[in-house]
C-alpha cells in the first residue's frame, strides 16, 4: 500500500494495523470530518472475484445497520478504481486473544462480563437476521476502559442473502459449532456455541479442542465433549461452568436459544443471584460425520469425571483424521494412523444390548419392590423441570411418587405454566410414596432496580455504584467543562426503574472543549488573519508598537497561544516597524540671524513696520 494514498477523495492512508483472510486494515485520516478511522481494503487477489466482491459489499451494508455500544461502527464503504474498502470506527486497545496470551485465565467475573457484552452485540445482529459466523477472541477488541466491541462481520451473512458459497467452513476451526463444521444451515445458536468456546478459553487460558490441522479440530468439535473447565481452573465458579458448557452443547436444541437468554443467565451470575442452568451432557451419542466426505461408526461413550474424548475413525477424502488429546491419531484408546476404510465393529451393538438388559432388569426390580412392599428402597428423584403440572403428575406416578405443594413463581427461562423448580431436586434420594413440591411459572421474572446518580462521580465510583445495583456501565469519554475524569451525563437518568442487568451509558469529561490556536507570529497581518479565520477563530488587531526585529505590518505577538475555546477571539499585535531616528539638535554656526522682534525698539519707525497706520 503506497503511503499518502487517498481513497474516495477523502481518506488518507497512514499505516497498516492488521490483516485477515480477505482484507488488510489500515489507519487513515478522514480529511472531510478530520478524524482517525480504520479502513478495511479487500486483498487484490479477491477484488476481481465477483462473489467475494459481493460478499464484501454485503458486509458493509449489513454491518452499517447494526447500532450497539458493543459493535464496531461502520461509517462508509466504496470502490476506488479496483480497490474495495470499508471505513470503520478506529479503536484503541488490544484484541482478546492477545490479552489471554498475556494474562492466561481471566477472573470469572470478567469472563461473565465479557460474555454478557458479546451477547449484547449478538442480540442486535440476530434481530437483524445476521449470524456473525466467526466469533473468536481475535475478533473481540478490549478497549482501555475494559469494555469490548465485536469486530469483523467479514463472513457474517444476512438470511436473505443469495450468495452460494456460505456452506464452506469459513470460521476458525477452534471456535466453529458442530453444525458449522458439517456445513449445515446456521442460526443464532451457532454463534452462542462459538461464544461458549470463547468464554471457555477466557476461563482456562486454552481452547477446549486442539489439533495439528483445522480438519482434526473440526472433527473434535463434532464428536468430542470438552474437559470441564474447572478441571483446568479449580477457581472457576460452578455456576459459570454450567453456563459455559450449556453454550457448548453439541445439540443446538440443548443450548441457550438466544443471546438475550444467555445474557440474562450471565447477568444473574454477576449479580450473585441463583443461576438455574441444568447440568451439562455427559453422554455423547454416536453420529455420522455429515458433510465431511465420509461416515464414522456409531458409538456411545459415557464421559467420566475427566471427560474422556470420544475418538472415532472417519474418512475425509484420502486424508486420515487425527484425534486424541494432543492431536495424535487414536482409535479405541490406541495411537497410530487410521485406516481410511472403516472396519465393521459390533461393539456398539453389544454395548447397546447390555445397556438395554440392565435397564430392563432395573425396571423389573423396581416394579417387584413396589408390589412386594419394598417401597422403602431409595432411588433418585426424576427431573420435572419444564413440564406442566399434569405432565409432572403422570411422571411421578411411574415412580410411585406423589405431587406435593404447588407454588407460584416467576422466571425468564421457563414459559408460563411450566415447572421452574422442584423439591427434592433431580437426583436427590427419594422413596416410593414421597411427595415432590413444585413451583410453576406465573410469568416472566420482573426484577428491577433504581439507576444510581452517577453525575459528579469518578468513573471508578460510577462502576462501583452500578455493580451494587446489578447494572452494567458503558462509559464514553467526551470533552466537557466539567472536571476532568468526572461523570457529567448519564442515560437512563438517576432514579429510573430498569431491569437488573441493563446497561447505563454515562459520559466522562476529558476536559474543556478546546482547539489548538495556530501560531502566527512572524506572518504578515493579512496572512495571520487568514490562518486564524480558517481555524475558526475571530481576530482582534492591535498595534504592537515599534520593533527592530519585526518589519512593519508583521505580527510580533499574539494572545492566546496553545489551546483556546473554538470560535473565541485571538488578538494579534502588529509591528509598526523600526523606531524612527530622533531630530538632530540645531548647529549655531550654520543657523541664520534670528529675526527681529517687531515689538522691540530696533531704531525703525512704526511706519516701517506698519505703513499707512
Amino acid at each position: 500500500m503506497q503511503q499518502q494514498q487517498v481513497l474516495g477523495g477523502r481518506y488518507l492512508i497512514k499505516d497498516r494495523v492488521g490483516s485477515g483472510g480477505m482484507a488488510t486494515v489500515y489507519r487513515a485520516q478522514d480529511q472531510v470530518l478530520d478524524r482517525t478511522v480504520a479502513i478495511k481494503i479487500m486483498l487484490p487477489q479477491y477484488a476481481a472475484d465477483a462473489t467475494f466482491a459481493a460478499r464484501f459489499k454485503q458486509e458493509a451494508q449489513a454491518a452499517a445497520g447494526l447500532q450497539s455500544p458493543y459493535i464496531v461502527g461502520i461509517y462508509d464503504w466504496g470502490k476506488d478504481g479496483d480497490t474495495y474498502y470499508i471505513v470503520m470506527e478506529y479503536l484503541r486497545g488490544t484484541d482478546l486473544k492477545s490479552g489471554i496470551r498475556s494474562h492466561g485465565a481471566l477472573d470469572p467475573k470478567k469472563v461473565a462480563q465479557i460474555g454478557s457484552q458479546i451477547c449484547g452485540a449478538l442480540s442486535v445482529a440476530h434481530k437483524h437476521e445476521i449470524i456473525h459466523r466467526d466469533i473468536k477472541p481475535q475478533n473481540i477488541m478490549v478497549l482501555p476502559d475494559g469494555n469490548i466491541k465485536v469486530m469483523d462481520f467479514g463472513i457474517a451473512r444476512a438470511k436473505n442473502s443469495h450468495l452460494t458459497q456460505d456452506n464452506n467452513v469459513l470460521g476458525t476451526a477452534h471456535y466453529v459449532s458442530p453444525e458449522q463444521a458439517r456445513g449445515q444451515e446456521l442460526g443464532p445458536t451457532s454463534d452462542i456455541y462459538s461464544l461458549g468456546v470463547v468464554m471457555y478459553e477466557c476461563a482456562t487460558g486454552q481452547v477446549p479442542f486442539d489439533g495439528e490441522d483445522a480438519i482434526s479440530v473440526a472433527v473434535k468439535q463434532m464428536n468430542e465433549l470438552p474437559v470441564p473447565p474447572s478441571q483446568l481452573n479449580p477457581n472457576l465458579d460452578p455456576n459459570l461452568e454450567r453456563i459455559i458448557l450449556r453454550c457448548m452443547e453439541k445439540d443446538a436444541a440443548n443450548r441457550f436459544q438466544s443471546a438475550d437468554e444467555l445474557r440474562l443467565a450471565l447477568n444473574a451470575y454477576l449479580a450473585g443471584r441463583q443461576v438455574d442452568v441444568p447440568e451439562p451432557t455427559r453422554v455423547l451419542a454416536g453420529c455420522a460425520i455429515a458433510g465431511m466426505g465420509g461416515a464414522g461408526t456409531t458409538e456411545t461413550r459415557v464421559m467420566t469425571e475427566k471427560t474422556q474424548a470420544m475418538a472415532r475413525p472417519a474418512s475425509i477424502g484420502s486424508t486420515a483424521v487425527r484425534g486424541g488429546a494432543n492431536g495424535q491419531a487414536s482409535a479405541s484408546g490406541g495411537q497410530g494412523s487410521y485406516d481410511p476404510k472403516p472396519k465393521r465393529n459390533n461393539t456398539g451393538k453389544i454395548v447397546g444390548i447390555v445397556i438395554g438388559v440392565i435397564v430392563a432388569i432395573g425396571v423389573i426390580a423396581f416394579a417387584a419392590m413396589t408390589l412386594l412392599g419394598g417401597g422403602n428402597q431409595e432411588f433418585p428423584a426424576p427431573n420435572l423441570l419444564g413440564m406442566t403440572q399434569e405432565g409432572a403428575e403422570d411422571e411421578l406416578a411411574k415412580y410411585g411418587l406423589e405431587l406435593g405443594n404447588v407454588d407460584p413463581g416467576y422466571s425468564d427461562e421457563y414459559a408460563e405454566g411450566e415447572i421452574m423448580d422442584q423439591t427434592p431436586r433431580e437426583g436427590r434420594s427419594v422413596h416410593a410414596g414421597d411427595k415432590i413440591d413444585i413451583t410453576i411459572v406465573q410469568g416472566p421474572e420482573t426484577k428491577t432496580t433504581k439507576v444510581p446518580n452517577l453525575v459528579g462521580r469518578t468513573q471508578e465510583e460510577a462502576e462501583q455504584l452500578l455493580e451494587e445495583a446489578g447494572l452494567t456501565g458503558h462509559p464514553v469519554m467526551e470533552e466537557n467543562d466539567a472536571e476532568q475524569g468526572t461523570v457529567f451525563e448519564q442515560n437512563p437518568e438517576a432514579g429510573e426503574e430498569v431491569d437488573e442487568g441493563s446497561t447505563v451509558t454515562y459520559k466522562v469529561s476529558s476536559g474543556p472543549d478546546s482547539e489548538n490556536v495556530p501560531g502566527v507570529v512572524g506572518y504578515s497581518e493579512a496572512e495571520a488573519i487568514n490562518i486564524l479565520s480558517e481555524a475558526g477563530f475571530s481576530v482582534n488587531r492591535q498595534s504592537g508598537g515599534y520593533s527592530n526585529r519585526y518589519s512593519a505590518g508583521v505580527v510580533m505577538s499574539q494572545d492566546p497561544t496553545g489551546q483556546a475555546e473554538p470560535g473565541s477571539t485571538v488578538t494579534i499585535y502588529v509591528s509598526e516597524g523600526p523606531e524612527p531616528e530622533p531630530e538632530p539638535d540645531p548647529d549655531p554656526a550654520t543657523d541664520p540671524e534670528p529675526a527681529t522682534d517687531p515689538n522691540t525698539d530696533s531704531g525703525n519707525s512704526e511706519e516701517e513696520w506698519a505703513p499707512g497706520l
